[in-house]
């Protein structure tokens, strides 16, 4: 993999502690059907290509796509994640008419509650709900559903990638590994916020974030 300043390689000890944090994220929930799916916004066509999988395999009835301009990347889909989902969806096999669209959440808190709000005026009250997301997301998104949507059954699922495919996928290793632990860094923080319910994080899984932060892997942690 070439090297640039924007683009940079792990070396050998960076990659396990960053897949010692890959593993923690993943929640490794059973798929199995929901009353509803929510495909949670980001920077990742992989996440509405999966829902488009799981909606096939008739894991769920409806879905929601929610998420509006990405923060980090707003150039990516200019018009809102959400948007840009629900048509990738449609282009893989989604019926249009199953899909409900939440264009506005900024943040994982919104995405759950503007999304709930969403299914409540479609007259949907689900006991079951899916979150779709990108892998590494998986745990933040089970922790902040938990908080903001207590009375519901969170299954949470991502594509079956495991993490040198990930690297693959994204082909940017270090902007991953920043993304790991800044995602870390919320399941750390945000439970005293009142964000999210609180997750134990394993001794081994706190030493490899410190340790990536050390050695600079900072461009997605919170602001001071």
């Amino acid at each position: 993999m070439r090297v640039t300043d924007d683009q940079r390689a792990l070396t050998g000890q960076h990659r396990q502690w960053a897949e010692c944090i890959w593993d923690y994220h993943r929640m490794h929930h059973q798929i199995r059907p929901a009353d509803v799916a929510i495909g949670l916004g980001s920077h990742d066509l992989g996440v509405p290509a999966f829902c488009a999988q799981l909606y096939a395999a008739g894991l769920f009835p409806s879905l929601v796509f929610t998420g509006g301009p990405n923060p980090t990347a707003p150039d990516r889909f200019p018009r809102g994640e959400a948007v840009r989902f629900r048509e990738h969806a449609i282009e893989l096999g989604v019926p249009e008419s199953t899909i409900l669209l939440e264009p506005k959440a900024r943040n994982t808190g919104q995405n759950i509650t503007f999304s709930r709000e969403v299914l409540a005026s479609a007259g949907i009250t689900p006991r079951t709900v899916m979150l779709i997301s990108m892998p590494y997301m998986e745990r933040r998104s089970f922790a902040t559903a938990r908080r903001m949507w207590p009375e519901v059954e969170v299954i949470c699922a991502s594509a079956p990638l495991d993490f040198d495919d990930y690297l693959k996928h994204i082909g940017d290793e270090w902007l991953v590994t920043d993304q790991l632990v800044g995602d870390l860094q919320r399941v750390i923080e945000y439970p005293r916020l009142g964000f999210a319910i609180e997750q134990d994080v394993p001794e081994d899984v706190h030493t490899a974030y410190t340790s990536l932060v050390r050695d600079g892997f900072t461009s997605r942690l919170l602001k001071p």
